[in-house]
């Protein structure tokens, strides 16, 4: 038996067919069909090389030699097929691996917010009504020394961290994008909507989120082309088509100056009259989760804090076949601190009203 290999050129084909000349019909069906076995796709050869090993039962004759030409086509072509599936499967790989530790990061965050929940809390103030506490800061140095252990040459992006010294470009580098604490307020006053978030930016490109509220116990997921999840269970936006008939979630953000104050209440003014009701929860992160998973119909926030508080819900949102947009209908930016979202269906209607509130 000849040793098997791939057809990939003239000179290979005359060394393929110069070890067909020496087999036997019986022996040479066996070669071509094991030989297929190797480099297709499938567990078995597709139906064109089992034609082929048929005629390579036959005596050697001009249609064999016709059979197998058309043959080292077909197996360099599946063998292309298959590096390109294994390329996909190894970038599906690195994906699940982010996102693994991402959730450990995440959990362990989590349970530091699980204690502190129930504590006095020693607040600072970032601004008038912005807070911060002790949890935010020990939180934020936890996740980011679990994900610098496993990517020391990644990039990180947190809020305390840019607080303290301003927000880091964002390049096309592999960047964490972390809130440690989203609902900073809600932690403070003991309302359980607060959550951690933990997005991953490839190519500027938000691509791997994890957002959990350990108060609750909901954990949501998304990888970019692999779905959106609330506790390992997959989910999607909701079906809403009618804009009446829409729940919006939004926030005043933490500005009180009289001109962003009158801009955002006027907005809600208007659109009130567009939608079902309103909602306000303290969390921009786990709002857009809501848009994931279909509890909310509507979101919009703009002048948050910064990509931590978007990063990790737009993939999630993305994955649950929602949409993520500017307010004005452009592309989204992550690092705009502008945001709408919605599901599909809803897109159209709702930045129609909110442009007509400005």
């Amino acid at each position: 038996m000849p040793e098997r290999a791939l057809a990939s050129g003239p000179h290979r084909k005359r060394e393929v067919v110069k070890a067909g000349r020496s087999l036997t019909p019986r022996s040479r069906a066996g070669w071509i069909a094991s030989t297929a076995r190797e480099y297709a796709p499938h567990p078995s050869p597709p139906g064109s090389a089992l034609r082929c090993a048929f005629l390579y039962s036959r005596p050697f004759t001009s249609k064999w030699l016709v059979s197998l030409r058309s043959l080292c086509f077909l197996l360099s072509q599946a063998k292309a097929q298959n590096n390109s599936t294994m390329g996909e499967s190894n970038d599906g790989s690195i994906l699940a691996e982010f996102l693994a530790v991402a959730v450990d990061a995440a959990k362990s965050a989590g349970e530091v917010i699980g204690k502190g929940f129930y504590q006095t809390k020693h607040v600072e103030h970032k601004g008038q009504v912005d807070l911060v506490t002790e949890t935010d800061k020990a939180c934020e140095e936890l996740i980011f020394n679990h994900l610098k252990k496993h990517y020391p040459d990644h990039k990180f992006i947190g809020e305390e961290t840019s607080a303290a010294f301003g927000t880091a470009e964002l390049t096309d580098e592999p960047t964490w994008i972390v809130d440690p604490l989203d609902g900073t307020t809600n932690f403070v006053h003991g309302f359980p909507f607060v959550c951690v978030s933990i997005g991953l930016a490839i190519g500027k490109v938000p691509t791997v989120g994890v957002v959990y509220n350990p108060i609750v116990g909901e954990l949501f997921t998304g990888v970019r082309g692999q779905g959106a999840f609330l506790n390992g269970n997959p989910i999607k936006a909701s079906s809403q088509s009618e804009l009446l008939k829409a729940l919006l979630v939004t926030e005043v953000g933490t500005k009180r100056d009289k001109s962003t104050v009158d801009a955002t209440t006027n907005r809600i003014n208007n659109l009130l009259f567009k939608v079902r009701s309103l909602r306000m929860c303290g969390s921009l992160a786990l709002n857009l989760c809501g848009i994931a998973c279909g509890r909310l119909d509507l979101c919009y926030e703009i002048g948050f804090g910064g990509p931590w508080d978007v990063a990790a819900g737009a993939v999630i949102v993305h994955e649950a076949g929602g949409l993520v947009f500017d307010p004005s209908g452009g592309d989204f930016d992550l690092m705009s601190c502008r945001v709408a979202a919605s599901n599909c269906h809803l897109k159209d209607a709702f930045i129609l009203a909110l442009t007509e509130t400005e």
